[in-house]
Parts: C-alpha cells; sequence; structure tokens
C-alpha cells in the first residue's frame, strides 16, 4: 500500500490546463460549472480541506487485473467529499447572503459537510434529514452544530420541509448536488488525483445526484481529454443509468440499496454533464457493494461506507471485467467517497 504523490504534475497541469481552456471555453454556458470555476473553488477551500491521498494494493491490483488508485475521500473533513461543494458553496456567498445562513436537505454527509462549513464561517445551517437517515451522519451534523429539522424519506418530503424551513428563516438555500457551486467544489478532486496520479486512464465515481461526478468529469476532461469517466451505480437505485440509455432524467418510485448516499435523483444542472461527460454506467448489487467494503477494511485498511466502496465493486464486476471497451484501460482511479457509516449496520450485511 503507496502513498502517491507527483510534485511535476503541477507545472504540466497548468500548461495541460492553459491548452484545454481554449478548447472548452463554451464550457461554462453549456454547463454552468468549468475548470476555470473549478479552479476558482480549489484556490476559495484550499485552506480548509484535506488534500487527500492515494492508496494502493498490489492484493486488490492482482484481484482486478488493473493498477488500481483509490482517492480517500473517506479522509476528507467530515468524513466525505462534500466538504469540498459545501465549504465552496457557503465561502462563496457575500456577508449579507450569509448573513441569515443557510438550508439544505441531505440524507446525512452534505448536510453534516454544510454544518461544518457554515460553523467555520460563523452561521446557522439548517438541515432538513430524512428519518431513515443513518445515526453516525446525523450525529455528525448535530456534532458540527446543524440544526435538524426530520423529513420523511422520500425526496419530495424533503424539498417540502426545507422550503418550510427557508421561508421561517430568510437563509439561503444551497442543493446538495444541483448548484454550480457545490459541482465547482466536488470537481477539486480531479486536480488533486491528476496531480498525484497523472497516468490514470480512467475515474470511477460513485453517482446519485451527480454532484460529484459532473465536478470531476469536468475537471478531468478538460485536464486530459483523453480520461473516461464511469460511474457506479446500485442496481436497486438505477435511476442515471436508465437516464443514460433513454436520454433523458428518469426518477423511481422509490429506491431500496444498502448505499444510503445514492438514493437521490439527477438534476438539471448534473444531468447535461452526466449525458455528455460520462462514459458509461456500471451498476452492481447490494451484496457486491458489501463484498467490496470488506476488501476496503480487509485489504486497504481503510473505513469506508457502502457509497465510498461501490467503485471498487463496479471495478471487480463482471460489467467492467468481462467489457472489451476497457480491455486496454489499466490505470484506473476509484473515488472512495465517504466513510460515515453505522457500524452495527455494517456487521449485520455483513453477516447477512
Amino acid at each position: 500500500m503507496v502513498q502517491h504523490v507527483s510534485n511535476w504534475w503541477t507545472a504540466l497541469a497548468g500548461f495541460a490546463g492553459i491548452e484545454m481552456d481554449a478548447k472548452i471555453q463554451t464550457s461554462t454556458e453549456k454547463y454552468g460549472a468549468d475548470i476555470s470555476s473549478i479552479r476558482e473553488a480549489q484556490v476559495r477551500i484550499n485552506s480548509f480541506i484535506h488534500k487527500t491521498p492515494v492508496l494502493t494494493s498490489e492484493t486488490l491490483n492482482s484481484m482486478s487485473g488493473r493498477k488500481l488508485f483509490f482517492k480517500c475521500e473517506c479522509f476528507q473533513k467530515g468524513g466525505a467529499f462534500k466538504f469540498r461543494g459545501a465549504c465552496n458553496a457557503i465561502f462563496s456567498l457575500d456577508n449579507d447572503e450569509a448573513a441569515k445562513g443557510v438550508v439544505t436537505h441531505s440524507s446525512g454527509n452534505h448536510a453534516a459537510a454544510l454544518a461544518l462549513a457554515a460553523k467555520l464561517r460563523g452561521i446557522p445551517a439548517y438541515v432538513v434529514v430524512p428519518k431513515n437517515a443513518p445515526k453516525c451522519k446525523v450525529d455528525n451534523i448535530m456534532r458540527y452544530g446543524g440544526q435538524v429539522t426530520w423529513s420523511e424519506p422520500s425526496v419530495q418530503s424533503r424539498e417540502n420541509i426545507a422550503t418550510r424551513v427557508l421561508k421561517e428563516t430568510g437563509a439561503v438555500f444551497l442543493h446538495p448536488y444541483n448548484d454550480n457551486r457545490i459541482i465547482s467544489g466536488q470537481g477539486t478532486i480531479s486536480l488533486e488525483l491528476l496531480e498525484q496520479v497523472p497516468q490514470l486512464d480512467v475515474i470511477i465515481v460513485p453517482i446519485s445526484g451527480g454532484g460529484l461526478i459532473s465536478g470531476v468529469a469536468l475537471a478531468a476532461k478538460a485536464i486530459k481529454p483523453s480520461i473516461q469517466i464511469l460511474a457506479a451505480e446500485p442496481t436497486r437505485a438505477n435511476d442515471a443509468a436508465q437516464s443514460k440509455a433513454a436520454g433523458k432524467i428518469i426518477t423511481l418510485p422509490e429506491t431500496n440499496t444498502v448505499a444510503d448516499g445514492l438514493r437521490a435523483f439527477l438534476g438539471s444542472l448534473t444531468w447535461p454533464i452526466v449525458r455528455d461527460l460520462v462514459d458509461d454506467i456500471i451498476t452492481v448489487e447490494d451484496q457486491e457493494i458489501i463484498e467490496a467494503m470488506k476488501l476496503c477494511y480487509e485489504i486497504l485498511k481503510v473505513a469506508v461506507e457502502p457509497s465510498g466502496g461501490i467503485g471498487l465493486a463496479a471495478v471487480l464486476s463482471d460489467r467492467f471485467q468481462k467489457n472489451l471497451a476497457w480491455k486496454d484501460h489499466h490505470h484506473i482511479g476509484i473515488i472512495l467517497s465517504g466513510g460515515n457509516t453505522d457500524l452495527g449496520i455494517l456487521w449485520d450485511s455483513f453477516r447477512k
């Protein structure tokens, strides 16, 4: 297991960025976020976030037949990548906007990240949390000073209650993923990862609402146009895969997956990026996710939540291994998106 950091890539990335900026100068108009907004986000949040390490394992390389590079966002502040976007959004607000605080709805990681970023700025955070959110994530929200209002598990209930809280407080609403400031913050992962491992052919990213993969795709393809971006999604919450197949946003009447952080649907800002820049979506069963989590624990010695383990599940799956489109792609980046999980539930899943 090795931490990889390539210092010389900074200069090369800067050169590549200049070249690519000219090629994608219309992307802001097309998508709302681009490599420029992502670089601006990196400057804005650099003093607050952790630059997370990249780990490798010869055992997992042998199992996958590839060289795997794990970007450990489970080591990010708040325990997940969400702090990047939340931090960028909150520190983008002017003083008048920020004065009354911020409102969001989230199953846990975004809410905790927003509460932490708000605490750093000294403003209140009002968070709407579904009743089925993992206890460890709710504990994080409260630990960081977030003011919790409960909702039913459905997206509609979350949005309705968030609207009510918004009216009561006069605070600014920050959507967990359908916000260009959030997307730009998440995109800073690619800036770091391609500095640390410039030889990547593919990046595999969990997909839910699409904020993470949108930022990752925008930045990665601007820096390295040949790179492939693959989404990993639970079979029992496969709205993104259905959306790609249908050419429009598909929502599901319900989702039922162990990956509680991957139950949202694509948004109006994330869908065009997913449609255009995500090369494929690999769906995996919950049991495959659980097995991948076990491997992360046992081999990488890293604690990941189900959403964080899904990228490894995808690269080990037959849907990746037997797909000839990926046979010549040997250097795979995998985003371990978070590590917030209730251990009691986790052990139950392992036993089953």
